[in-house]
């Protein structure tokens, strides 16, 4: 029999809610110091607004939803599911105050792209961008990359019972501490470090290709906020291209790497276990599908014969190869060149790595090496059984920071969403279709959304149809959050509604 939740229950959901906001409202406060000392003064009015409705929201939820009861496992989930709605709507104030968007929709599309580390845009003439707003599209970016939650549990929530209900929520439910607050922690200590060092190295770069320092030091900070988090933005329209540099790129392509594999895989470097980065099987795996979805790429590439040499076409083909992978989104085409210049097999090797994804516990979306690494291991000892005695007992192993022996329930949970994933890609593809987008571009701009990794064929325009801008929504926040919590809301409305008392 299903409950109906009671107000405690929703006064719980409310009281981190209005957490949250608060949080947002204190966060927001970067942005417009950075207006102020660059005498943006109409932007600095953007975001003084933006954060008086947020502190106003958050601590009137505070005042209305102060209760004792506990938070369980149902409200965690629910929290988590919320939070991205709720940031991505308060954090799109101050964009739609701008001017640089066409709707309030669109400024939500453009907030949920941004923490949900997707990189798809809607802005409008972004290159006149104010430095205040561009901060704040990055900002966004980098806290959704670490998690709102990993925010909140670090800054904003106290250490309890919640905490790791909360975490498990937010599609993260490995623990790199003994402690759940100490392992929020070390991932925003290992993103500062990565955003100083590729701060430095990108600055560097642009200046050396004739950039003035102070304008490259801001672009390097922006730039490295979205590659680290695995996001598509950048300050220029021309995303990556703006820079014409190898070395920009190259160093850019190092950023989105480390984005993509998983945090305990970086606390086993730091703490000085470097043999772990070639025994883990999501490294393996992850060089696999690199090779595999690149051969396929390049092999469409020089059936098109487009790009003029084989050192050209690997700079092109292998830049968009791992920026899809890693679920990065970062490009040094223009999106249409997708659909005009590159043919059917290099669109579907970039497809199948946007599917894929990098590491779970990482900033990056989609499927995730570990699960695919699970579902064969399943598969190979279910042909090993058959192959055996009746009576004997087949047992799989995988090497995940330490030796794991596969379980039914981990293999189900992973096929589970897996074809979650699966699903939302077709989901998305058949809604563009029905809006007269080719299949095949469809498909990867709806995997794209759905695996948070921000690439576009040219179907994301501040033109099209307002179903698929909310399609594309949907599909960046379920991504992000890997369908669990979202069914649990989902779940939590129809007990609301058909639930006994």
């Amino acid at each position: 029999m299903i409950l109906r939740p009671q107000i405690d229950d929703v006064k719980v959901v409310g009281y981190y809610l209005g957490n949250l906001i608060v949080g947002i409202a204190i966060v927001s406060i970067i942005p417009l110091i950075a207006c102020l000392v660059s005498s943006e003064w109409d932007p600095a009015l953007d975001f003084t607004i933006g954060i008086s409705i947020s502190f106003l929201f958050g601590y009137l939820m505070l005042i209305a939803c102060r209760t004792k009861k506990e938070i369980n496992w149902t409200h965690g989930m629910i929290v988590v599911s919320l939070s991205w709605v709720v940031a991505s709507v308060f954090g799109a104030i101050p964009l739609y105050l701008s001017d640089h968007f066409m709707s309030f929709l669109d400024a939500v599309f453009e907030a949920m792209s941004g923490y949900a580390t997707t990189g798809l845009t809607l802005a409008v003439d972004l290159d006149h961008m104010s430095y205040g707003h561009n901060l704040w599209r990055h900002l966004i970016m980098f806290i959704g990359g670490q998690g709102i939650v990993v925010v909140a549990l670090t800054f904003l929530i106290k250490a309890g019972g919640g905490a790791f209900k909360m975490y498990v929520g937010e599609a993260r439910d490995e623990r790199i501490m003994p402690n759940i607050i100490h392992t929020a922690r070390f991932i925003w200590l290992v993103s500062i470090v990565y955003l100083v060092l590729g701060t430095l190295g990108l600055g560097i770069a642009s200046t050396l290709a004739g950039m003035p320092f102070g304008k490259s030091l801001f672009h390097g900070a922006c730039i490295t906020m979205a590659a680290f988090d695995t996001g598509g933005f950048a300050p220029q329209s021309q995303n990556v291209l703006y820079y014409h540099s190898g070395l920009y790129e190259s160093i850019n392509i190092i950023l989105m790497f480390f984005g993509a594999i998983n945090f305990k895989l970086h606390y086993a470097l730091w703490v000085g276990n470097k043999r772990e980065i070639y025994k883990n099987v999501e490294t393996r795996l992850f060089a696999i599908t690199i090779v595999f979805t690149f051969f396929l790429t390049a092999v469409g590439l020089a059936k098109t014969g487009i790009y003029s040499n084989a050192v050209v076409l690997f700079r092109k083909g292998f830049y968009h190869l791992i920026s899809g992978h890693t679920g990065t989104g970062h490009g040094t085409l223009y999106a249409r060149q997708f659909a005009t210049q590159w043919n059917e097999l290099s669109l579907i090797g970039i497809v199948i790595a946007m599917a894929l994804g990098g590491a779970v516990c990482s900033t990056t979306g989609a499927i995730k090496m570990l699960r695919v690494a699970l579902i064969f291991k399943a598969f190979k000892q279910d042909v090993k059984q058959f192959l055996s005695a009746e009576s004997a007992v087949i047992i799989q192993k995988l090497h995940h920071v330490k030796d794991i022996i596969i379980e039914d329930k981990q293999t189900r949970a992973a096929a589970l969403i897996m074809l979650a994933y699966i699903l939302c890609y077709f989901f998305g593809a058949i809604i563009g279709v029905l809006y007269g987008y080719p299949f095949l571009l469809s498909l990867f701009e709806s995997t794209s959304a759905c695996a948070n990794v921000g690439l576009s064929c040219g179907i994301t325009t501040p033109s099209m149809p307002w179903v698929l801008k909310v399609v594309y929504i949907f599909q960046m926040w379920a991504g992000r959050l890997e369908f669990i919590s979202v069914f649990v809301f989902m779940g939590f409305l129809i007990s609301a509604v058909r639930g006994k008392s």
